[in-house]
């Protein structure tokens, strides 16, 4: 019983990876299983969204500062 949950969640995973690569949504295996775990714990997923997005901002616009210091 527990082999088949572990197999099933696994299953679903690997789903949600080739999804997830299909929308070129730019998150690893590791970043999508939290967001999912996130969603499972009660998160808004559109709200997880937003966030995702503005640290992808952040980010880049980190980046390009470094880069201009240089």
């Amino acid at each position: 019983m527990a082999d088949s949950k572990v197999a099933s969640a696994r299953e679903a995973m690997e789903a949600l990876v080739e999804i997830s690569k299909l929308l070129n949504t730019g998150l690893d295996p590791e970043s999508l299983a939290i967001c999912v775990k996130l969603c499972e714990a009660g998160v808004n997923p559109e709200a997880l969204a937003s966030v995702v997005q503005e640290l992808r901002r952040e980010a880049a616009s980190l980046q390009i500062q470094d880069v201009g210091e240089r």
